[in-house]
């Protein structure tokens, strides 16, 4: 009997699961089709965008397409070594010293050596056996009275909120264990820059960001206490960077929490936009005694300018400023067109800004040529990443390099370009707390300095190579570049690199002479028309 039941009530149970089975089904079934139809509806109407319009759900698969065409990009299409703005290799380096990887390379190099956009450093048969490993530069004139120990590479302007809190953090953890200094960039000094305990140089912009009164402009008693904490080695005006020179900083309204907001004095949840140009000054000259009074504010620490190259008859105006007033400033960075920055408009960071190597030879000439260079050290910041670009840019005359980028991908960075939408999926430069929670400090932190350790290694290396024992002996007859796939020329044979003092003396023998002549202390504008210069007829600016 008890089996009759059994048998009775399995096929009843069956048939119950599969009558049930098919009416979720067709619940299911039409929880996922309802809304599709409702947005089909929806798209057949609207009348904002006609693919859409055209082509109902269908049409929007092109807008998924759009959003995953970077990754798949760098996933699938780029080849080694042709991604930009970093290329698969370069960043594959930078993970891997970061990570304290391996980085040795098998099976020989994958460079065309016959392009034209090939160089490399020559090297010695006699190799120096003991090469600085941990390289520095003394900075600091004898109007300074604090001079600073810089490593040859540092970590370039990167403001707290265009990177997060954690971001900030790592970075001075990589700083404070690798010896090297943290450029706090253009927003402010917050407390991230300062809890972990690593060097830090504080970078002024237009904006005046944590040293600025209720109107804007500069607050010398503000900039004072901040300026001689112990963590601030040096200070630095910016005048432009190299991704947007001319226009200011640009920090979206998305990024402007109320915690950036007390950090740089501003409005909270409101576009961040930093003037064009500086309210303290407007002459060369201005900007040299403005310099000076804040290497005193700061109890005689180093200060410094960064900019990016514009019109070359400008840096000659500099170093006509210093010559007029005595004013040495401690350092220049040169800021190089091709950086980078969380938010520029794409024009300027196309098509304005001269790069670095052409930008960094101009002011070394300008500096080496008015026999100011030995009181004003020369930084490189552009694209850094490898010990061959330190050691490319020191040949030309830099005394040491910044890195922004490449420290960004030490510390999880994928360039997932997402920098300008506060939605950076690795935690870097978003505000979002959940997204920031995979970022943690510590262990990126390790890897910012195992990266710079790695690299200063691999730049002694190719230092040991040419046969001297510190990267300052490189110089520009060292690097090799070819002009033809069949010729190659030493770099001095490309490039002109002054002699000390010519521009005193013999200003009119060097391919500078209608720059010098337009260049002048009490202003940025030229002195005469170029274009006029150029035919013979010198013609004083203000006839114009």
């Amino acid at each position: 009997m008890l089996d009759l039941i059994q048998r009775a009530i399995i096929p009843i149970v069956a048939a119950a699961v599969l009558v049930l089975s098919l009416l979720f089904s067709w619940i299911w079934l039409a929880v996922l089709c309802i809304p599709i139809v409702a947005l089909g509806i929806y798209d057949y109407f609207q009348d904002r965008w006609t693919i859409t319009r055209n082509f109902p759900v269908a049409g929007r698969i092109r807008w998924l397409f759009y959003k995953l065409r970077p990754y798949l990009h760098t996933y699938i299409v780029e080849d080694d070594l042709h991604g930009t703005p970093y290329s698969y290799e370069a960043r594959n380096l930078v993970h891997t010293r970061a990570r304290g990887e391996t980085d040795t390379h098998p099976f020989g190099t994958e460079r065309d050596v016959d392009s034209e956009e090939y160089y490399w450093i020559g090297h010695s048969i006699a190799p120096e056996p003991n090469p600085d490993e941990k390289p520095r530069v003394m900075v600091g004139n004898d109007q300074c009275k604090q001079p600073y120990s810089a490593s040859l590479l540092n970590i370039s302007a990167m403001s707290f909120g265009a990177l997060s809190a954690n971001a900030v953090r790592a970075l001075n953890i990589g700083a404070k264990k690798g010896g090297f200094y943290h450029d706090t960039g253009e927003g402010g000094l917050s407390a991230y820059h300062l809890e972990p305990g690593g060097d830090v140089v504080w970078e002024l912009g237009s904006g005046y960001f944590g040293a600025r009164d209720k109107d804007g402009n500069f607050d010398p008693e503000k900039f004072k206490d901040t300026a001689q904490r112990d963590a601030v080695k040096m200070t630095e005006i910016k005048l432009s960077q190299g991704a947007k020179p001319g226009h200011g900083g640009m920090l979206p309204a998305a990024k402007v929490t109320e915690e950036i907001a007390r950090v740089r004095g501003v409005p909270a949840h409101q576009d961040c936009l930093s003037p064009r140009g500086h309210s303290a000054f407007s002459t060369p000259i201005e900007l040299m005694e403005f310099a000076a009074r804040m290497r005193d504010l700061s109890g005689g620490k180093p200060i410094g300018v960064k900019l990016c190259i514009g019109h070359p008859h400008e840096p000659f105006a500099l170093v006509k400023a210093m010559l007029e007033t005595g004013i040495r400033p401690d350092f220049i960075v040169v800021d190089g067109g091709e950086g980078g920055t969380g938010a520029a408009p794409l024009e300027l960071s196309d098509w304005v800004g001269m790069p670095l190597s052409e930008g960094l030879v101009l002011m070394r000439n300008a500096l080496e040529g008015a026999g100011l260079k030995e009181d004003v050290k020369l930084a490189a910041s552009g694209k850094m990443y490898s010990g061959m670009g330190l050691a490319y840019a020191i040949a030309q005359g830099a005394d040491w390099c910044n890195a922004a980028r490449a420290f960004m991908l030490s510390i999880g960075c994928i360039q997932a370009q997402r920098c300008h939408l506060g939605t950076c999926p690795t935690g870097v430069t978003t505000q979002d707390a959940g997204r920031q929670r995979g970022l943690v400090p510590e262990v990126q932190g390790e890897r910012a300095a195992r990266f710079h350790e790695k690299t200063l290694l691999a730049l002694s290396d190719i230092v040991a190579s040419a046969g001297f024992k510190h990267p300052s002996d490189l110089q520009p007859h060292h690097l090799m570049h070819r002009v033809g796939t069949e010729r190659a020329v030493p770099m001095d044979k490309i490039r002109t690199f002054l002699p000390k003092g010519i521009l005193l003396e013999e200003p009119e023998d060097t391919i500078y002479a209608d720059w010098w002549a337009a260049a002048r202390a009490d202003s940025f504008k030229p002195a005469l028309d170029l274009a006029a210069a150029r035919t013979g007829k010198k013609v004083q600016y203000d006839e114009i």
